[in-house]
């Protein structure tokens, strides 16, 4: 088991350091690889750092729990991402070349031509923190596959994947993570997928399964437990919610950074394939895999559901298959975190001070630094990743995809008013989640649709003021 992983690992290492040939010591090729990145290679680099930790270890342990209602999840999320792809990507893209933005958060402050320095840090702080809290769970998805399978303390695994973080973003910054993400999302679809061929064939066939699943009292029901609406009504708004989290990819700087990357000469509709058949098939292994853990594993005692991937790879596959499967775990999770902590590392140097760095050595310095506290709050978190990375992500959402929706749509407002849209709707998420609505309907749909309402209402009458100062 050991020496697969570490085989497996190796080569995602070589190919990572490998890209250090490329690399030219100026910012736009640490962040954006030059800006010409080619369509395959972005659409596999954003499908392997959006389907990260969380898939392997949070998705499967909540749809351990909830049953077929989480397929919602699944499908919501997919169509929410869809919608954003053919709405936001390709008017970011453009746009980001032509402010010569390197960042999500830079982008959205200069859109209207000015640069709106406090829209901008204000952006890039909060981004920091909540991509830190991001990328913890990262690196504690990694710290619990190596504490189930090969029995190292949580706080080992944690170490291993910063340390791993830390070279691929030394030797290449993001080229070195598109390349690994590349040959990482083979990794991890071949590994879901061997687990779910074998976990069906162990319970004795697709008919086994349905059978054992329909035993269990209320696990094909299609409603989650408690909605805060009853009935199909209730059923649609838990769905659309999710709609909303798929939507809010347009809110996460280490995923958008891919597209600003993308060369321009490229099809968007290549990188779209490559993206969404690699997607739909992994989040749909993700939760049959999840479906057939609450078949396999034993519950009793203090069972952690976000255990059940590596458990059930135990339990089934012999030591050099749970190497592979140990090795696609990882590869999720490096593929998220080193992103993560790259755009991390754009937000300290590019946008949360008075003045960009451009000295790559300082830049490098920021990134590790980035890396060590990133660790630190992955040691003494005590949320699941599930739980961390749907915070996050939510908030990021709230705080960029409505200012994005306005600008794309022409919407003029000022710099305040954008700034009061941003905390309206970070605020508004963050409350829905403290009352724990979010259980019930994803706290970025009252988020995102809050502060979008609000940014009409302040466009509208920041045009009539317009309108009165030019006829006085």
């Amino acid at each position: 088991m050991l020496v697969s992983f570490i085989v497996f690992l190796s080569c995602f290492a070589i190919i990572g350091l490998s890209s250090a040939k490329f690399a030219q010591k100026n910012r736009d090729d640490y962040y954006l690889a030059g800006r010409n990145v080619s369509a395959w290679l972005t659409g596999l680099s954003a499908v392997a750092t959006n389907n990260s930790g969380y898939m392997f270890i949070g998705v499967i342990g909540y749809t351990y729990y909830t049953g077929l209602a989480a397929m919602w999840l699944m499908v919501g999320w997919i169509i929410g991402d869809i919608i954003a792809s053919f709405y936001v990507h390709q008017h970011v893209r453009s746009k980001a070349k032509e402010r010569q933005a390197v960042s999500i958060m830079s982008l959205v402050s200069r859109w209207q031509g000015d640069n709106q320095k406090v829209l901008r840090q204000m952006l890039s702080w909060t981004a920091l923190i909540l991509m830190i809290a991001y990328a913890a769970a990262q690196f504690i998805a990694g710290s619990k596959a190596l504490h189930v399978l090969l029995d190292w303390p949580l706080w080992m695994g944690a170490i291993l994947v910063s340390v791993l973080v830390a070279a691929y973003c030394f030797a290449g910054g993001i080229r070195a993570s598109i390349w690994t993400d590349a040959a990482q999302s083979f990794v991890m679809i071949l590994a879901m997928s061997l687990l779910m061929f074998v976990a069906i064939d162990n319970i004795g066939g697709v008919a086994a399964v349905y059978d054992k699943l329909e035993q269990i009292p209320g696990y094909f029901d299609v409603a989650p437990d408690d909605l805060m609406i009853p009935g199909t009504a209730g059923i649609i708004a838990f769905a659309v919610g999710w709609v909303f989290a798929g939507f809010s990819v347009v809110g996460q700087p280490h995923i958008m950074v891919r597209f600003i990357a993308l060369d321009g000469q490229q099809k968007m509709w290549v990188m779209r394939m490559w993206y969404y058949v690699w997607f739909s098939l992994f989040y749909l292994m993700a939760t049959t895999v999840g479906l057939l853990s609450r078949i396999l594993l034993d519950t009793g005692g203090s069972f952690d559901a976000e255990l059940a991937l590596p458990m059930m790879a135990v339990e089934l596959l012999p030591d050099w298959l749970v190497g592979l499967i140990l090795a696609g775990i990882f590869a999720a999770t490096l593929s998220t975190a080193d992103s993560l902590i790259l755009s991390a590392s754009a937000a300290v140097s590019q946008d949360c001070l008075p003045k960009a760095i451009d000295k790559t050595w300082l830049i490098k310095t920021i990134t590790l630094l980035i890396t060590v506290l990133t660790l630190v709050v992955a040691l003494f978190a005590k949320q699941g990743v599930f739980e961390l990375v749907v915070f996050a992500w939510s908030t990021l959402g709230c705080a960029i995809a409505p200012l994005l929706i306005g600008f794309i749509r022409g919407w003029q407002i000022s710099q305040w008013r954008a700034i009061f849209v941003v905390v309206l709707g970070v605020g508004t998420a963050l409350i829905w989640r403290a009352l724990g609505w979010h259980a019930q309907i994803y706290e970025g749909l009252a988020g995102i649709l809050l502060s979008l309402f609000a940014f009409y209402i302040l466009r509208q009458s920041q045009q009539e003021v317009f309108a009165k100062d030019g006829a006085s």
